[in-house]
């Protein structure tokens, strides 16, 4: 089955199987920062962007992708390296598994909530799963990072 996509901002055409899952798609495309964790779409860490909306690559079939736009960690380095500089600076990464899947979404958080409260980034992230740590590092981190960004806007 022929399928074409822009991924990462480039336009990608492959032959693939009907079953084939988006997230074996990506890491045959080079896309590592895409990770194998649960397979049952409860751990975060295989989060890619479809079209803008954060989704579960373990449970999207890549046929579902055709004719449309993926974005991975890999398109997104510059502001995946400020997050995750925030994440850094506090000591809040431990092994640093997780962190492509919380970074996507938290990518995806900024697009859609305005100056989101801490119940609301909480609610966003709940589906991120990290074995090293509560996420209480990370959501400290991560509420630095926002207010960070509000006092940019402000300037």
């Amino acid at each position: 089955m022929e399928i074409s996509m822009l991924l990462n901002g480039n336009k990608i055409s492959a032959n693939i199987k009907p079953d084939m899952v988006l997230l074996d798609f990506l890491r045959d495309k080079g896309c590592y920062s895409v990770k194998r964790g649960c397979e049952t779409a409860n751990c975060g860490l295989c989060t890619v962007l479809l079209d803008g909306k954060p989704v579960l690559s373990c449970s999207v079939l890549a046929v579902r992708a055709d004719g449309h736009q993926i974005t991975t960690l890999e398109g997104l380095q510059e502001k995946a390296k400020e997050i995750g500089s925030f994440l850094a600076s506090d000591g809040a990464e431990q092994c640093g598994f997780c962190n492509p899947g919380l970074i996507m979404n938290v990518i995806a958080m900024e697009r859609e909530l305005t100056n989101p409260t801490e119940a609301e980034v909480r609610e966003y992230l709940a589906g991120n799963l990290c074995r090293c740590t509560g996420f209480t590092g990370q959501s400290r981190s991560l509420q630095k990072y926002l207010l960070h960004k509000a006092a940019e806007k402000e300037i």
